[in-house]
């Protein structure tokens, strides 16, 4: 949603300083600047990125228009629901949660928490951990360092996607540049054809230039810097889950564990002890 704004208010301001200025809104409306401009970015684009890496540009952009992050209410729901989870583990065995594991979108408990079994990586994440656990024979410092790997691993795969976009963004004005230049050869080769003919070709080179800055900063590095951000808001929940997990394994009580894993969320989301109390308790 912001980032639409944003992008409104990045155009309305350039079109409105451009016409308080006395400026013509057509004179920058070149379309051959455009497609030389956004057709060599998307060819860098291609050249640099292999097909995984860009399909994974492609996943990502949609969830920058509409992020899925965690809210305090979903953290919520995780928090109850492994609480619950590890309560059954602790009355009647770890081996009794293992139909829950095995299958979390069936499970009675997981499943009541939607965000959480339909992606597929924090369930997956969360689902092989406990397995590791339920087989027994690791040690709660050997599980920690297991789940560190796979969750710097997620954060490696994941890194080049906002890099991908960002260099896009820092070559933009480079080739603002060359569409001004293939301008200014038109400009020449024009130069015979009076004054009037000459201006609109500088003008639309100038464009170019223009633009080129324009997307670069405006728009696509900015877009970078917000899957950047997103991407490391999801991975802050796989730290909670991991919190979680470990805890458990080294024998707190489930209230204790997940009260560890609340600490682990970023303020802004992040309940309250009271908040998450009553909630497990059906208060709220």
């Amino acid at each position: 949603m912001f980032v639409i704004v944003g992008a409104i208010i990045v155009i309305m301001s350039i079109v409105i300083g451009f016409f308080i200025s006395g400026g013509n809104f057509l004179l920058l409306l070149q379309w051959a600047e455009l497609i030389t401009i956004t057709g060599a970015a998307i060819g860098s684009l291609l050249i640099a990125s292999p097909m995984s890496l860009l399909k994974k540009i492609l996943a990502e952009i949609p969830k920058a228009l509409k992020p899925d992050n965690y809210t305090k209410k979903d953290y919520l729901e995780l928090l109850k629901s492994f609480n619950e989870l590890f309560l059954v583990a602790q009355r009647d065995g770890l081996l009794a949660v293992e139909k829950h594991i095995e299958d979390p979108r069936s499970s009675q408990i997981l499943s009541s928490n939607k965000k959480f079994v339909e992606n597929d990586i924090t369930r997956n994440f969360f689902a092989d951990t406990m397995k590791v656990m339920l087989s027994g024979g690791v040690p709660p410092h050997e599980l920690e360092e297991l789940i560190d790997t796979e969750i710097e691993t997620h954060e490696l795969e994941s890194k080049p996607v906002p890099a991908a976009i960002s260099r896009v963004g820092d070559s933009l004005p480079g080739l603002g540049i060359v569409a001004a230049v293939l301008g200014i050869i038109v400009t020449m080769a024009s130069i015979d054809k009076g004054a009037e003919v000459v201006g609109h070709h500088v003008a639309a080179a100038l464009v170019g230039t223009f633009l080129g800055v324009l997307l670069a900063y405006g728009f696509v590095n900015p877009l970078a810097a917000n899957i950047e951000h997103n991407m490391e808001t999801r991975s802050r929940v796989l730290q909670t889950i991991k919190a979680c997990i470990v805890a458990y394994a080294k024998g707190n009580p489930p209230i204790i564990a997940i009260e560890i894993a609340r600490r682990t969320i970023f303020s802004d989301e992040r309940p309250t002890f009271s908040e998450l109390e009553n909630y497990v308790r059906g208060k709220s």
